[in-house]
């Protein structure tokens, strides 16, 4: 079995949560539709009526046959048979039509909460766990929830059933009723014996289940490199065997699940056989069973037609559990992760650059901090910087120095272990992130942009933006004239991920969305490193307009956007090695000449190489 349970380990914010407490959490989703549920439950109660009022009829209309079979009465008895088969079915469409509108409702406000849990998730949580497992708890598993729902108002019609059948059956013997009553207690042991494995099982065919949904949008979003590598069959292979491992959890989990039912089917026919053989001795006067509880043969027929209505919904009640365990395993999944705690944790909620607090003046200090992504390795041992507000500073070096965890702990995207970090004065753990994080505008290397126009694109900071306010965040940067490049311009399909625009294209697009939102604070993570050098210029034009009064952290490679900065800190091993302005730190014939020398001086001769051949 241990094969087949491969890559189908838990993640590290699974949890296990007791059935009393995934209950409860249940309950509370459904009280706010009490109303409904109580509507629900009568019209369950009277469709259950009618469902058991039709048998006793047929056999009331069996009697009269025998004692009085006259046209009007079988008219009468028919009129009642399908009178009661039509309740049946009204309270049975009322049924099931609030019964999906409970069950629409509480999926709905399931799924709102564990995306909202999900989206407020720190950075770190995503590096950590594939995308694909995340979205099919959002999806698949909040849709399996529903079970839950399904079968809880199952088991509430089965119950009202076997009561209603219950008490039907003790008018007609009471004896043969109490053996039935006495054996209720064996099926629900055979049922509840299944209960872990149940659980286990769903639990395993969920996770891969994320599995293949984690591995199938990896390979969508990386088809371009396997074509490129011609690796599609090795995507396909790995594709397969996944498919494979579903089957066989899958294969598993139905055998459980289905094993229970012929079980109890054995285990009602033994109680058939043996309420037949005891109901036959009581027919007859001169037996023990005979002499305590006689019964006519007509009752005693009525009686074994009685108990095949009675058996199904008693079967199902025994093994609701085991059932159960499908919706209980999809909840827990769902509930660990929206009981999943952030990493980054605020301990106030102070208000800075709102209309009511004082505006963001931008000046940063890190004090002794200390930060890593893992316990294994630590990306800034003691790092201490100034950052004085309207200043411009580049932070250069080697890759894998610390400059992007700067601009990463700025944003709290990432919780640092030991220090402070202050903005203005305030511990940024003490700010109001959504408040802050308007007021910074980040620049990635490598930029997203969401399906839609470029004109919904650099919106997307301020949706209530005008077409004016867009275009004169579009002419700040090299006065507009890169927007001449888009067929369509603002209106210009951007296509998923920004397929269809060019890398520079999307920098560009980037760059207009932050300059539309006027942060406080600016930061450009390497955002010229991948564009082409007529394309850097047209951002240069625009970064110094856009940097003016504003304080501006600068990750970059190229020298163009280094040179002019206010200060540069040059850093290795998540320490400053020297700072100054590009002057005198060439002067010093340190570290940055050295960069300077090998990499940006030649990178400077590229850069009029290519403008030269053009």
């Amino acid at each position: 079995m241990g094969f087949i349970l491969d890559g189908l380990d838990t993640e590290d914010y699974d949890r296990k949560y007791s059935d009393r407490e995934l209950l409860g959490r249940i309950v509370d989703y459904f009280r706010p539709h009490t109303k409904r549920m109580v509507l629900v439950a009568v019209m369950i109660f009277l469709n259950s009526i009618s469902g058991v009022g039709a048998p006793i009829l047929i056999s009331r209309a069996i009697d009269l046959v025998v004692e009085n079979p006259t046209i009007s009465a079988m008219l009468w008895m028919a009129g009642g048979v399908l009178l009661l088969g039509a309740s049946a079915w009204l309270f049975n469409f009322i049924r099931q039509y609030f019964s999906a509108r409970i069950v629409g409702n509480v999926v709905l406000q399931l799924r709102r909460d564990v995306f909202a849990s999900t989206i407020n998730h720190d950075m770190s949580f995503y590096d950590e766990h594939a995308s694909g497992k995340v979205v099919s708890r959002v999806t698949s598993d909040t849709q399996g929830f529903s079970e839950v729902v399904a079968l809880s108002l199952n088991l509430l019609s089965q119950v009202l059933l076997v009561a209603i059948l219950t008490v039907w059956l003790f008018t007609i013997n009471t004896m043969l009723t109490l053996i039935i009553l006495a054996m209720t207690p064996v099926a629900v042991f055979i049922a509840l014996s299944f209960r872990k494995a149940a659980r286990r099982e769903t639990q395993n065919a969920r996770r891969v289940t994320a599995v293949i949904n984690a591995q199938i949008q990896e390979s969508v979003s990386g088809i371009i490199v396997a074509k490129n590598f011609r690796q599609e069959h090795a995507i396909y292979d790995t594709f397969g065997n996944n498919n494979k491992k579903a089957y066989r959890v899958g294969l598993q989990r139905g055998m459980v699940l289905v094993s229970i039912f012929p079980i109890m089917v054995t285990a009602s026919g033994v109680a058939t056989a043996l309420l037949i053989y005891v109901g036959a001795l009581a027919t007859r006067s001169d037996t023990f069973w005979g002499q305590f509880s006689s019964v006519s043969p007509g009752d005693w027929y009525l009686y074994m037609q009685a108990i095949g209505y009675y058996w199904f919904p008693l079967m199902s009640i025994a093994s609701f559990w085991s059932q159960f365990q499908d919706g209980l395993s999809a909840s827990e999944r769902v509930f660990a992760l929206i009981d999943t705690e952030s990493k980054v944790v605020q301990t106030d909620n102070k208000s800075i650059g709102s209309a009511q607090s004082e505006p963001i003046q931008g000046h940063i200090e890190f004090k002794d901090v200390r930060f890593s992504y893992t316990d294994k390795e630590v990306v800034l041992p003691d790092f201490s910087l100034d950052i004085q507000p309207g200043e411009t500073v580049a932070l250069v070096g080697h890759t894998g120095a610390g400059k992007s965890s700067i601009a990463k702990l700025i944003t709290r995207f990432y919780e640092f272990q030991d220090g402070q970090i202050l903005v203005d004065g305030h511990n940024i753990r003490s700010l109001n992130l959504q408040e802050f994080r308007q007021h910074i505008g980040l620049v990635p290397q490598s930029p997203f942009l969401f399906s839609g126009t470029v004109g919904d694109n650099i919106k997307y900071g301020r949706p209530d933006a005008t077409d004016e306010d867009v275009l004169t965040a579009v002419h700040q940067i090299s006065d507009g004239e890169w927007l001449h490049g888009f067929s369509q311009g603002l209106n210009t399909d951007v296509g998923e991920r920004g397929s269809n625009l060019s890398m520079g294209q999307r920098q560009l697009v980037a760059m207009a969305r932050v300059l539309l939102k006027d942060p406080a604070i600016f930061i450009l993570d390497e955002a010229t490193a991948s564009v082409d050098p007529f394309t850097e210029t047209q951002i240069q034009d625009g970064l110094d307009a856009v940097m003016a009064n504003r304080t501006a952290i600068v990750i970059a490679h190229r020298l163009s956007t280094v040179r002019n900065a206010d200060r540069i800190i040059v850093m290795a091993n998540g320490r400053i090695i020297e700072e100054g302005s590009h002057d005198a730190l060439m002067a010093q014939a340190g570290h940055y000449a050295e960069l300077y020398n090998t990499y940006f001086r030649h990178q400077s001769l590229e850069y009029i190489n290519s403008f030269g051949n053009q």
